[in-house]
């Protein structure tokens, strides 16, 4: 998902060679969607607003959490400073849609 949408930002910057990057960081980070799943089971009975709202904190947290001890070590891959809603340069309070749908596409992969 990262590689597509880093080529998507390419292609929004012009840049038709459409080059996604990623950093070898992400994947534990992203194994962390695996915690979806009792999460799901938990509010799999909610509705899509709330079970949304729940993988959209849980992801911004995991989000702060990683990018906190990665920076402490001066290996965060990103970096949200320039962003208008980021906080500590950490998260993008802007991606919320995109982890509320990233949430639900997690639980459904997960849930099968």
């Amino acid at each position: 998902m990262e590689i597509l949408w880093t080529g998507f930002l390419a292609f929004r910057r012009r840049e038709m060679k459409l080059e996604g990057q990623s950093s070898i960081w992400m994947f534990p980070i992203y194994g962390m969607a695996a915690f979806i799943a009792p999460i799901y089971q938990h509010l799999g009975k909610k509705s899509v607003l709330i079970r949304g709202l729940a993988y959209t904190t849980v992801i911004f947290a995991g989000e702060y959490f990683t990018g906190s001890l990665l920076k402490k070590h001066n290996m965060c891959p990103w970096d949200y400073k320039k962003a208008k809603l980021n906080y500590k340069g950490l998260i993008r309070l802007d991606y919320a849609p995109l982890w509320f749908c990233a949430g639900l596409f997690f639980e459904r992969m997960l849930s099968r």
